[in-house]
This record gives structure tokens, sequence and C-alpha cells, in this order.
């Protein structure tokens, strides 16, 4: 199988390099930047593109990968990241022939190169952790979406304890018109009035529940 690494960190990439070519794997390019990498890919046309997502910093690798799977044919992209990151993944992993795993999952080998094998072919392989966070992600997407902006801010200001009459102050909003967009948040959310009058405590508990991943 003929691969491009991309990742800033030399030590891991050629680290990577390594236990792939001792796998029978051609190395046909290595990218320290998300642009050498998109480069590299477009000159050799790989099976494969290993990526880093962050290279070197935020999401660049994740930008490299949407510019690489807009190619026709798009080049299977099997992506590795330190940390989890969420921001604008979601649509890469919708799609076939994509893989996201944390990095010392490497360290199983071979599991790693089953992953490698399964995404060349065309499939998926995701790492359980960024399965979780992603369907997170995605929760926040359709549950918050159904709010305005300012309806965002309201809740947001709510979920750190603020009473309307400060949340007006720090918004400059009238106190009534805070009332209109906690009533409107309800409503939108879903959250209507019971026994127990909690209306305010069960928003603010759907928001925390979608932008903390509990």
């Amino acid at each position: 199988m003929r691969i491009v690494i991309g990742e800033d960190s030399a030590l891991f990439r050629e680290g990577l390099a390594a236990l792939l070519a001792s796998a029978g794997h051609e190395i046909v390019g290595r990218a320290a930047t998300a642009a050498s990498a998109v480069a590299q890919v477009r000159a050799h046309r790989p099976d494969i593109v290993v990526l880093d997502i962050r290279m070197p910093s935020d999401d660049e690798g994740v930008a490299a990968a949407l510019e690489i799977r807009e190619w026709d044919p798009p080049t299977p992209i099997l992506l590795l990241s330190q940390h989890i990151e969420t921001r604008r993944t979601v649509e890469l992993v919708t799609a076939g022939a994509i893989g996201y795993l944390l990095k010392d999952r490497v360290l199983d080998v071979d599991e790693f190169l089953a992953a490698l094998d399964r995404v060349a072919a065309g499939g998926t392989a995701l790492d359980p952790e960024v399965v979780g966070r992603l369907l997170v992600a995605a929760r926040a997407t359709t549950v918050l979406d159904v709010l305005t902006p300012r309806e965002h801010e309201v809740l947001a200001l709510m979920a750190e304890g603020w009473s309307n009459a400060a949340i007006g102050q720090r918004l400059f909003l009238s106190e009534r018109t805070v009332e209109t967009h906690i009533s409107s948040i309800f409503s939108r959310l879903g959250v209507h009035e019971s026994a127990d009058g909690h209306r305010r405590v069960r928003a603010i508990l759907t928001y925390l529940e979608v932008t903390s991943g509990w």
C-alpha cells in the first residue's frame, strides 16, 4: 500500500513510517505541515493518507482532509489525534473511507494496521472515544440549533447562574425582553411547565448535557 504521512512531530512521523514500512507498506511522502501534506497527496496519489489533525495547530489537518476529500476520486484518510477534536470532523466521518483514531491506538499495532486496511478499502475506523464525543457534537447541532443566537447567549448565561436582571444588564436588554427570550427557549427545547416548576433548571441541564457531554 502506498502511503503519505502528514505529521508535524518528526519523532512520531518517522516512527510511524518505520512501523508501516516494516508491515510491507511503501511511504511515498512525508509532510510536516498541512499544506505540504496536500501537495504530497496531489503529487503521489497514494492509496491512503495518514494525517495528524493538528499540523501544527488548531484543525489544519482537518482542513487538509476536507480539501483532499473534494478531489475525484477522493483519497482515503486516517486521522490521528493526541486529543479528541470535534470541530469540523462530523462532516468528514459521515463519509466512507475515513478513520479517526487517538494516537495511543497506534501502540496496538495489529489493531492499527487493521484499521488502516479497512479505511484504504473504503470502510471506516473510528475510535470509540471519538464516536462518543462526535455523537455529543452531533446532538448539539440538532438540539441547540433550534435556538436563535440571542437565545443561545441567554441560555449560556442562565447556565452560569445569572439572574434575569443580570442577564439583561450583560446583554443590554430589558428584563421583560430577557423573560420573553427565556419563554421562547423553554418552548423550543420542549421544556414544559410541570408540577415541580423547575423549567429553568431543566433547560440548563439540557444545555449542559449537550455542550459538556454529560
